[in-house]
């Protein structure tokens, strides 16, 4: 082992790029505060303007930690013209399977790649908002927040929606339909629960969650042009299992997406119609993941045409961002916990053992949240009620 695969394992260089990560996080919170309360009533034009370059500046600091750190490879299959002529050039609503611990970060690599990831929205549970440096960051950048109570969420979604649609620059909006992520427990209720409801039977994705789907689609016509359907995949046979755990410790992980560009005028406001073209689409999506476990080609066996395949060279500027947050971060920090270490204080000892116990919690706790096997049991509790 090498002295860069040494450090990229070595716990104490986790350590501070969670430093650098939470410190820099906080800092671009209150960043975000100052602009809520100060800017946004008089100008949300150019609040949205620039809290799109703080969360850029944020999120890509993960994206470093995948394209730079692990050397993580994405190949796409986009029908090219298509890309040309409207990726990151409108706004989108993004469907996309559940079912690893990194989709939504394998998501980020690819907006990164054309240029949108600071305008890099999602439906999430309400809980998230609460939670320091990013769900403050998904608060103060208006991602859709719901509480699993369709009175409040259907109203939520309308708003929201509305909100989003009037972003000066490009926005994409992402929707797990599955609702949480892909497990084997919760596909076997799954399952049983199309069984019951004669709905077609999946064995790569659960059951689509209609609701939130049927609900949006009146509210994003006339404001977002497409619906951008992702199929992601990795080598279920590959060595290294893409977790967030893994990226962390340097391992390369190989990720392949598919992604068909569907114009919003082609789904039905008719909330039947819209649940059945749903439905539908989460069988191809199965037909598609299929095909790629039993053959490495999507379109295999899929039925599904088959499309450009091509790879987006990957940016400077998180390599660039991270580096210049590492120095501002760390620098004095790890300067003034030496002083306090050197000291001879046992209070000022114990106040900078109980930071760096702070941050390891921080980073265990942020990685423990991406871990299938403690992923929301909502899926599992909830198989048995109607969509």
């Amino acid at each position: 082992m090498g002295v860069l695969e040494s450090l990229k394992k070595s716990s104490f260089v986790h350590l501070l790029f969670a430093i650098t990560f939470f410190t820099s996080g906080i800092i671009i919170n209150i960043l975000q505060s100052i602009l809520y309360l100060g800017l946004k009533p008089f100008s949300k034009y150019y609040y949205r303007k620039i809290n799109y370059y703080l969360c850029y500046s944020f999120y890509c600091q993960l994206v470093f930690m995948a394209e730079w750190w692990s050397g993580t490879e994405l190949t796409i299959y986009i029908d090219k013209n298509d890309f040309d002529k409207y990726y990151g050039k409108e706004h989108g609503y993004l469907l996309m399977n559940h079912s690893y611990e990194i989709d939504w970060l394998i998501g980020w690599m690819f907006c990164d790649r054309i240029k949108m990831l600071g305008n890099c929205k999602a439906y999430a549970k309400k809980s998230i908002q609460y939670i320091p440096t990013l769900g403050w960051a998904w608060k103060f950048a208006e991602s859709v927040f719901l509480e699993r109570s369709w009175d409040k969420d259907k109203e939520t979604i309308g708003q929201q929606i509305s909100e989003l649609g009037d972003y000066p620059d490009t926005m994409w909006l992402l929707l797990y339909a599955e609702g949480t992520r892909f497990t084997a427990e919760k596909l076997e209720l799954s399952q049983k629960f199309a069984k019951e409801k004669g709905l077609p039977i999946l064995k790569h994705h659960l059951t689509p969650r209609t609701k939130g789907f049927t609900a949006s689609i009146p509210h994003l016509r006339g404001k977002v042009d497409a619906l951008y359907d992702i199929q992601l995949a990795f080598n279920p046979k590959a060595a290294i299992k893409p977790t967030m755990t893994n990226l962390l410790r340097g391992e390369k992980v190989e990720a392949h997406m598919y992604i068909k560009r569907i114009p919003i005028k082609d789904i039905s406001d008719d909330e039947q119609a819209a649940a059945a073209w749903l439905h539908k689409k989460y069988e191809e999506k199965d037909r598609l993941a299929e095909s790629f476990i039993e053959t490495g080609d999507f379109f295999a066996t899929s039925g599904v045409p088959k499309t450009d395949k091509f790879k987006l060279e990957r940016r400077y500027y998180s390599l660039i961002n991270t580096i210049f947050w590492a120095i501002i971060v760390l620098v004095p920090m790890l300067y003034y916990l030496v002083k306090l270490f050197i000291s001879g204080s046992t209070i000022a000892f114990t106040f900078g053992v109980g930071i760096i116990v702070l941050f390891f919690l921080l980073m265990y706790k942020t990685i423990g949240m991406s871990e299938i096997s403690k992923s929301s049991s909502y899926g599992a509790a909830t198989s048995k009620k109607t969509n």
